[in-house]
């Protein structure tokens, strides 16, 4: 099993946040799976820390690389398969980032580890 990580889900693993699920630790810290994190995940990531939403420690830039770098996270680009795949999705869900990730993961054929509720509406594999 290949694992995408929802923005949050990364946010709070970096925190070792409890909100994130037992199951999701336990899936995240299986050293035998694939963990990715979108993207798109950066772009969000940037965005809320400029708009005063998501306090950092440091700038964006220098965050995402530490914390891709300290857990072994791989980066899966946006391409423009993805970007289109938004169109065929219903309309669960109007916030651009997590259609993004949904078409990610139906397309790449990756599991989204998400506590989002409109997610796990889609036909997409989730673990929470």
């Amino acid at each position: 099993m290949r694992l995408l990580l929802d923005t949050h889900a990364f946010l709070w693993w970096c925190a070792d946040d409890p909100r994130l699920s037992r199951r999701a630790v336990q899936a995240v810290s299986d050293g035998s799976r694939e963990v990715l994190l979108s993207a798109v995940s950066g772009w969000e990531v940037a965005i809320k820390a400029r708009l005063g939403k998501l306090p950092l420690n440091d700038v964006p830039t220098t965050f995402m690389a530490r914390m891709l770098e300290r857990h072994a996270f791989g980066v899966l680009p946006v391409t423009m398969r993805h970007a289109l795949g938004d169109y065929g999705l219903p309309a669960h869900h109007s916030d651009p980032f997590d259609r993004l990730l949904v078409a990610q993961a139906q397309l790449e054929g990756l599991t989204l580890v998400t506590d989002d509720a409109f997610i796990r509406r889609y036909e997409v594999e989730t673990l929470w």
